[in-house]
C-alpha cells in the first residue's frame, strides 16, 4: 500500500492574453493581490500563434507570463480559475462583449507546469467547479519540455519557464540546497 506523502507547495503562475498593452499592469495589479508580488514577469509580446481568441477579443492580442513569489497549495487551482474570469469581467469587456483580457492560472510543481482550464479534453483531469487541469510542461533533465498538446506560446517560453523553476527548486531545496 503506497503511503500517503505531504504535498510540496506550488508557485502560481499567469498567463495573459490583451488586447492592449496598457492592461496588462491592470490584470498583474490583481493578481498580485491575490497571489503576492510577481517573482518573474516576461516580456510582453505579440501574440501571433492562434486565431482563436480573433473573433472574441480580435487579431492583435498581447502575451505575459507571470510568475508569483507566494507558494500555495496546488488544490486551489480550480478557485484560481474561478477568481481569474472574474478578473477578467473587472478588467472590462469590449463592445461585442468580448473579453479584454483572458487569464490563464496555473502553477510549478516538482517536474511540471500545470495549467486550469475550463474546457475539457483528452489530456485533461477535471478538479471542481467546472474547472479541469492539464500538464503543459513536464521536466526532464531539469528543463521543460513540451508535450504534443502544449501550446506554441508556451514552448517558445520554455527558457522564461526553466528560470522560474530553478527559482523554484532552490526554494524548495532550502538554504543548504
Amino acid at each position: 500500500m503506497g503511503e500517503i506523502q505531504t504535498i510540496p507547495a506550488v508557485r502560481p503562475l499567469a498567463g495573459l492574453l490583451a488586447v492592449q498593452a496598457d492592461l496588462l499592469p491592470q490584470a498583474r495589479a490583481l493578481l498580485e493581490a491575490t497571489f503576492g508580488p510577481a517573482e518573474c514577469v516576461s516580456q510582453a509580446i505579440p501574440f501571433r500563434h492562434t486565431s482563436y481568441y480573433t473573433a472574441e477579443m480580435g487579431p492583435d492580442l498581447i502575451r505575459q507570463f507571470l510568475v508569483f513569489t507566494k507558494l500555495r497549495a496546488p488544490e486551489e487551482l480550480a478557485d484560481w480559475k474561478l477568481k481569474c474570469n472574474t478578473y477578467e469581467r473587472q478588467l472590462g469587456l469590449n463592445a461585442e462583449g468580448g473579453r479584454k483580457v483572458n487569464i490563464d492560472p496555473g502553477f510549478l510543481a516538482p517536474g511540471k507546469l500545470v495549467l486550469a482550464s475550463t474546457k475539457d479534453h483528452e489530456h485533461r483531469i477535471y478538479l471542481q467547479k467546472g474547472v479541469y487541469a492539464e500538464v503543459t510542461l513536464r521536466v526532464r533533465q531539469r528543463r521543460f519540455q513540451a508535450w504534443d498538446w502544449t501550446y506554441p506560446d508556451y514552448r517558445e517560453a520554455i527558457p522564461f519557464f526553466d528560470e522560474a523553476y530553478q527559482a523554484y527548486r532552490q526554494y524548495l531545496a532550502g538554504p543548504s540546497g
